[in-house]
């Protein structure tokens, strides 16, 4: 008896601790009961009726990324290109994701492809190339109302690449290149132009400061004329000067020594002899001069007659 009371405790233990779930972080487990739902069990230790209870589905509740295949498209100007969609999603209702759809991720595809078509149906393909936010924000809008009946949240949904026919990419790239040579020669334009600008601003530039220069180069030159005149000025005043003192200190003193009139008449016949010095062609001697002259004259013979007499 005590062995059928030890297996069937052992037996009970095993199914008590094969019936332990530990739900781990970011997850939960939808539990059914007979079949029904009955609970949603979150992080943390929880135990199940053996026979009776079941895990339906395991969710995870983290965010999930899902790159859909790409799908054609046909814009408004009937041109077809290729668009493959990344779906950010999270699992925010773990019964409603699991009651809610069958096979949530094929619906999710559809349901973006079908959205997709809509959406670039009615742009342009010059609109659709350059209105990728607004494409994604349409795509997000759309999805994340679609999908709320099923426990979905849609966070982001963005167009991975966009591929149009090779003819459409091969006149892009010519257009691309075309507008890059444009843009290069209005560069090499301005540079130029700028450079013009500057060389004649660098020629203003020197043009003024050589006039400045020469003009500076007038005033110190004139300056240097005029104090050379003005020291020329002062050099021929202090000589006359010096002249006039030399002639007044000579009159001055012949004055003192009070002359008699024979010498006075002999400085005034050496004058006019320094005066007729090989530079004069005629001369008016006064008369009082004259006769001192002859008297002169006549001493000057007597002198040299008696010079001779002394030599015989």
């Amino acid at each position: 008896m005590e062995w059928v009371i030890i297996a069937f405790a052992v037996i009970l233990l095993i199914l008590v601790v094969s019936n332990v779930r530990i739900v781990p972080q970011a997850n939960a487990y939808v539990i059914e009961r007979l079949g029904a739902y009955m609970t949603t069990w979150q992080v943390g230790l929880h135990v199940k009726i053996p026979l009776i209870d079941k895990v339906a589905k395991t969710v995870s509740l983290k965010e999930n990324v899902v790159d859909f295949a790409p799908q054609p498209v046909i814009t408004k100007d009937n041109v077809t290109m290729q668009i493959d969609t990344v779906v950010y999603f999270q699992i925010t209702d773990p019964k409603m994701y699991a009651y809610g759809v069958n096979n949530p991720m094929s619906a999710i595809e559809n349901l973006t492809a079908t959205s997709l078509r809509n959406i670039i149906g009615e742009l342009e393909l010059d609109q659709t190339l350059t209105s990728r936010d607004t494409i994604n924000t349409k795509m997000r809008s759309i999805l994340d109302e679609a999908t709320d009946p099923w426990g979905i949240k849609i966070n982001r949904v963005e167009l991975k690449n966009i591929i149009p026919p090779r003819e459409i990419q091969d006149a892009m790239e010519k257009q691309m290149k075309a507008e890059r040579e444009r843009r290069e020669s209005i560069l090499r334009a301005e540079g130029e132009k700028r450079s013009a600008v500057l060389v004649a601003e660098g020629q203003k530039e020197s043009t003024i400061l050589n006039a400045e220069a020469a003009k500076q180069s007038a005033i110190l030159k004139a300056e240097a004329q005029k104090e050379a005149q003005i020291r020329e000025a002062e050099g021929e005043a202090e000589a006359i000067l010096k002249v006039q003192k030399a002639t007044a200190e000579g009159l001055k003193m012949l004055n003192e020594a009070n002359p008699i009139q024979t010498v006075i008449a002999l400085k005034s016949l050496e004058a006019f002899a320094k005066a007729a010095d090989g530079k004069a062609t005629k001369i008016i001697i006064p008369s009082e001069i004259q006769g001192l002259a002859g008297l002169a004259a006549s001493l000057t013979e007597l002198l040299d007659k008696k010079d001779i007499n002394d030599a015989q």
